[in-house]
């Protein structure tokens, strides 16, 4: 009996598991095409956005270049030595 029950509430589990993937698949889609359909409605909108990408790609050359500098490559010869020191780091 007590067995039969047990059955009976994992098959109902599993039934309800699906049923929310479906759900959720379901409401992801609905959330994809309202800002789809936004986006391709823009004009104005569209340009800002051009914008502000171009900017974050400039900002983001500008940040690796000038005050992110490869300090293992400038500072040890081989992987032997990079590796050693990375390590020597995070096991201080």
């Amino acid at each position: 009996m007590m067995l039969t029950i047990w059955r009976a509430a994992i098959i109902n589990a599993v039934i309800d598991i699906k049923r929310m993937g479906k759900q959720m698949k379901y409401v992801l889609h609905n959330i994809f095409q309202f800002y789809y359909q936004g986006f391709k409605g823009m004009t104005v909108g569209r340009k800002l956005w051009i914008i502000i990408l171009v900017k974050l790609a400039i900002l983001y050359l500008v940040l690796k270049l000038f005050f992110f500098p490869d300090f293992l490559k400038s500072n040890f010869k081989t992987d032997e030595q990079r590796s050693n020191h990375v390590i020597e780091q995070l096991t201080k």
